[in-house]
């Protein structure tokens, strides 16, 4: 049995090692997929097999439009000056109390969370904006840091999410259900960092205390009404998004060209938008953009290969052992999501191993239709991949924040602070996994 499954395995060791090498990963895919097609005895013929599905799953997929377009819609967010204004309001909001700033910023990541979903941006926006005045205001450098990292790291779940659109795409199933079955994660989350920060405002308030700065002169009608003045420009972008997807008016691809134009005529009202910025956004966007495609492409070359030498029969005949436990089986799958997200990011793992492992979960018995086995199973994985761009070595939510963190702020310091937020993750992943009707319970009532 395993000289039979001698290929595939090489390929997946190859897989690594390529990865690891620091080479493009798009081209590690492919090049490792044609190697072993040489020496699996691949027809040359059985490739253009590969092509079609290129040509059919990637470069003329409809849905794929929506990606570029989201991407444009987060950077023209950033660039609008929504976050900053919004900062300013909680602050104000929040003011003389402990851990005043750290609530704000919970509060900004979940916003924009659901008018972005762009990572990096989020997170260095964010990090630029409060860590400085988070520091000088006395506040724990590992709590500040863990806390920007994580909430920066909302928008890869909560929609509009383009890992929700690839998860979609790989898994074939409707991407406005996806998005409103992550919701409720994706508070939940939210909901489980402001309860760690309100656990240490009262327990340990030196670690967040109160700002002098905070404490303005405004009295609290005025704030109130400036921050629902900051507030209506990101609702009224997430309602044009899905609530476009959720009454039936758009396709998530639709609801993404309204979202990009919506970002784009506010951050010119707000005159933060000019050539220059124009150009940078669409540099930024075309560059993403291009990265996840090629990535697409190579994978569909690495799992057309794959498949054709047993990869995939390998994979299910590991996983029946255990295939009257599907708890187990779903267990296993995201132990190793959760060791792989250390060294890969999302995209590699979810166009290399949802496409093999996705059918297994959607034939295990779980008390759900297979349709809702997978809407399940794709959230609670995005939940698990959330935490790849947190865990070291390569949690690239991490790198981005060190380099923009002030002098003092190292990595060792960051990696800590972020302990507490991935152990939040993980409580909310098995919150997820025990009680599916927290991602269910909205897709299925706006079906009715």
């Amino acid at each position: 049995m395993t000289d039979a499954y001698l290929l595939p395995i090489l390929m997946l060791v190859g897989l690594m090692a390529g990865i690891f090498t620091g080479y493009s990963v798009a081209f590690v895919l492919a090049g490792i997929g044609l190697i072993f097609a040489f020496f699996g005895d691949v027809p040359m013929l059985f490739l253009s097999l590969g092509v079609s599905r290129i040509y059919s799953g990637v470069l003329t997929n409809w849905l794929l439009i929506a990606i570029p377009l989201f991407v444009f819609m987060g950077l023209m967010l950033e660039r609008s000056g929504v976050a900053q204004r919004l900062l300013r309001s909680l602050a104000a909001l929040f003011r003389g109390m402990p851990g005043g700033y750290a609530f704000a910023v919970a509060i900004i990541g979940i916003v924009m969370a659901a008018s972005t979903g762009i990572i990096g941006a989020s997170v260095v926006l964010m990090g630029m904006m409060a860590l400085p005045t988070m520091l000088k205001n006395g506040y724990d450098p590992k709590i500040s840091t863990g806390l920007i990292a994580a909430s920066g790291t909302l928008g890869i779940l909560i929609p509009p999410s383009i890992m929700l659109i690839v998860l979609g795409d790989q898994m074939r199933v409707s991407v406005g259900d996806l998005f409103m079955a992550a919701v409720g994660p994706g508070l939940l989350l939210g909901s489980l960092y402001l309860a760690y920060l309100i656990f240490v405002a009262l327990f340990q308030p030196s670690r967040m205390p109160a700002s002098r700065e905070q404490a303005g002169t405004d009295p609290l009608w005025k704030v109130v009404l400036d921050l629902t003045r900051d507030l209506l420009a990101p609702i009224i972008l997430i309602v044009s998004v899905l609530g476009t997807i959720v009454t039936g008016v758009a396709t998530p691809t639709e609801s993404a060209a309204i979202g990009a134009a919506g970002a784009m005529i506010l951050a010119m009202l707000s005159r933060q938008l000019d050539l220059a910025g124009f150009a940078s956004a669409l540099l930024d966007t075309t560059k993403t953009t291009a990265m996840i495609i090629f990535v697409m492409i190579g994978a569909t070359i690495f799992s057309v290969i794959f498949r054709k030498l047993g990869g995939d029969q390998m994979i299910i005949d590991a996983f029946s052992v255990h295939g009257e436990r599907p708890y187990l089986v779903l267990l296993t799958i995201m132990l190793l999501v959760f060791v792989l997200g250390f060294f890969l990011e999302w995209v590699e793992i979810t166009l290399v191993v949802v496409p093999i492992v996705a059918p297994i979960v959607a034939a295990l018995d779980f008390g759900l239709t297979p349709e809702q086995t997978l809407i399940w199973f794709a959230v609670a994985l995005s939940v698990n991949l959330q935490t790849s761009f947190l865990t070291p070595p390569f949690g690239y939510a991490l790198f981005y924040l060190r380099g923009i963190a002030p002098e003092g702020v190292g990595i060792g310091t960051i990696y800590r602070g972020i302990i507490p937020f991935v152990v939040l993750q993980l409580v909310g992943l098995a919150t997820v996994i025990l009680w599916p009707d927290i991602t269910l319970w909205l897709p299925a009532y706006l079906s009715q």
